[in-house]
């Protein structure tokens, strides 16, 4: 018999995900659904997938075990949101009115909006204030099914305060259950500061911005956002390959309001993601298919802007390009930690089938973090991150939008979301499991 401590039983679909990572091109769609499914646990990892008839016969719950009745219900792994911009600090709600009456993000940002307004806010505030802020954030995230999420700097654009963003984000992830991927972002923008000087700045990220964030071990990852008004392809260069000799990861904010070369770029340094893409070339996604980065698309960006040019992404599933779903959680684009507010929109505005969609957003985005092996997907070995949806079938996520359905989340093993409230927080020391713990300095 395989012995469990928790198990989520009797699903109307148990959605596994499972399979080798990232799914590409008519794999995307195919979600692994196991009608009256189970999934049993043991020490935060999974020891059993199946269905009811299975588990009656081959898992024992132990004494204290915990049994969750699925019934009528809806299982998917935790959601992996790949991209977002989480320590920041001011909002910018007259900048969407501002939008509503017909200024362009281009107008804001000239004015001394857009980025650079929330880079003024987020150097004023403390370290302490960008933790304080944080934890509701991610409570909402929680509370919407997100178990493991990406978080980018790149409102600091100085030493000091692109430390401190990333050193929030360390202090977050030991504090709440959700799982942190570090991503340096100084290369988000030239600060108005350095305008006249913008080759000082990228030196500045290459000699003093970079090294000290590769030795203290603060990010997992590198990012630059290479557009008309933020780095050109060549800065991004400099800064990618500097990033890369100092042991990061690649990320490239590419292609998002113009054919920037950013997707190009991404592909020719390996990097692991490419993310936006609205105006991704031909050219571009044959480079990403053949190099296998992942297309991160954020869905919420251009809808929230009214920006009606998306990304092609039913080219690029065809392409073979893997293809993931984010957030793009920040002040000024998309301003919702909610990944099932992105979902619906990807089906309505990209053609996506709702099993594409939810792959995209689990073992999809596990894989453009580096975590496919471990997160993403339901399969035996992996760690339990586990939601429980009051909804009859996938279908719903879609379908049935603008409601949150998550009842229950179960991360590493752990039930961190019960009745859609949140559990108290477990202690930071015994909830780690022995996954490779962003910002641990790995």
């Amino acid at each position: 018999m395989i012995e469990a401590d928790l198990a989520v039983v009797d699903a109307a679909e148990l959605l596994t995900v499972r399979g080798p990572g990232p799914k590409r091109g008519g794999d995307l769609a195919d979600a692994g659904i196991v009608p009256r499914g189970c999934v049993a646990v043991r020490d935060g990892r999974i020891v059993f997938v199946g269905d009811e008839r299975e588990y009656r016969r081959q898992v024992r719950l132990s004494r204290r075990g915990i049994e969750i009745d699925a019934t009528g219900r809806t299982v998917l792994p935790g959601f992996v949101d790949a991209h977002t911009h989480l320590p920041f600090a001011g909002s910018r709600e007259e900048e969407f009115a501002a939008r509503l009456r017909g200024a362009t993000y281009e107008e804001i940002l000239a004015g001394g909006g857009g980025i650079l307004s929330t880079v003024a806010s987020t150097r004023a505030a403390s370290l302490e204030r960008l933790i304080e802020i944080g934890r509701p954030r991610l409570d909402r995230m929680l509370l919407h099914g997100t178990t493991t999420a990406e978080a980018k700097s790149g409102y600091g654009l100085t030493l000091d305060d692109e430390l401190k963003q990333l050193r929030a984000v360390h202090a977050l992830n030991a504090l709440h259950p959700i799982d942190l991927v570090p991503t340096f972002l100084g290369a988000h923008v030239v600060p108005l500061e350095m305008r006249s000087r913008r080759a000082d700045y990228v030196r500045d990220i290459v000699e003093r911005m970079l090294p000290s964030v590769a030795s203290q071990g603060l990010a997992r990852f590198c990012d630059v956002f290479v557009e008309d008004g933020a780095f050109t392809a060549a800065e991004g260069e400099t800064i990618l390959s500097r990033a890369a000799a100092l042991g990061l990861g690649l990320r490239v904010h590419a292609d998002q309001r113009g054919p920037s070369g950013g997707s190009l770029l991404a592909a020719r340094l390996g990097a692991a993601s490419a993310d936006h893409l609205e105006h991704v070339t031909e050219e571009g996604i044959r480079a990403l298919a053949a190099a296998g980065t992942c297309a991160v698309l954020l869905p919420g960006a251009a809808f929230f802007l009214g920006d009606r040019h998306d990304a092609p992404a039913r080219r690029m599933i065809d392409a073979g390009v893997p293809v993931a779903l984010a957030t793009d959680f920040n002040p000024g684009t998309c301003p919702t930690e909610a990944m099932t507010a992105i979902l619906p929109i990807a089906c309505l505005r990209y053609g996506l089938q709702p099993a594409e969609a939810i792959a995209a957003a689990t073992l999809n985005a596990a894989c453009a973090l580096g975590l496919g092996a471990q997160v993403g997907s339901l399969e035996v070995g992996k760690v339990a991150d586990v939601q429980v949806l009051e909804v009859p079938n996938h279908l719903h996520l879609a379908y049935h939008f603008g409601v949150n359905h998550c009842r229950t989340v179960v991360k590493e093993g752990r039930i961190v979301v019960d009745d859609g409230r949140l559990e108290s927080a477990p202690d930071a020391a015994l909830r780690r499991s022995d996954l490779d713990t962003p910002g641990s300095g790995s």
